[in-house]
């Protein structure tokens, strides 16, 4: 009797904390779309559209998948967003070899919770199809990738100042 009670225990904590990355991540990740001109026209083939930019939409993240961005007079460009192990995911992914065993890791293999979208943000810069035209400009997102440089060069210089670096 009291080894019943201690495997149902043992596997009732085991599957409660199975899929670390699931709880801590979540199955799905928000991509951040930025077109220049800002109204051009984002689609994607899972069907999730945008008028505008900045775009963020909210996708498993175990979903692949590709953004069209299109205006007219300009060259329609596309991005293949695909996915990743992250940092995070991997040590959920440890996390759960040492504490919730081969459920947890086969859910959050499952579901994806360890996996990020690569890039993202992504960045499209449209073409002219005319660059002599005045009124379409080369589209520029310069200052938003300075932006996201700056904020991941604060962000390392951080992880340094706590004592993260090597």
């Amino acid at each position: 009797m009291k080894t019943a009670f201690l495997i149902t225990s043992f596997l009732s904590v085991g599957l409660f904390l199975s899929g670390c990355a699931s709880v801590t991540r979540g199955m799905s990740e928000k991509v951040k779309i930025y077109a220049s001109p800002e109204d051009a026209k984002i689609s994607t083939d899972i069907g999730m559209t945008c008028n505008s930019s900045p775009c963020t939409l909210k996708i498993s993240r175990k979903e692949k998948f590709n953004v069209t961005v299109s205006k007219k007079g300009y060259k329609t460009q596309k991005v293949h967003v695909t996915t990743e192990v992250a940092g995070s995911g991997a040590a959920a992914m440890a996390g759960n070899a040492l504490i919730g065993g081969v459920i947890g890791v086969g859910v959050d293999a499952y579901t994806g919770a360890m996996l990020n979208h690569k890039p993202n943000p992504v960045l499209v810069e449209l073409k002219p199809i005319n660059p002599a035209n005045p009124n379409t400009p080369i589209g520029d997102l310069s200052h938003i990738r300075k932006e996201y440089a700056d904020n991941e060069k604060a962000h390392q210089e951080n992880v340094m100042q706590r004592g993260g670096g090597v």
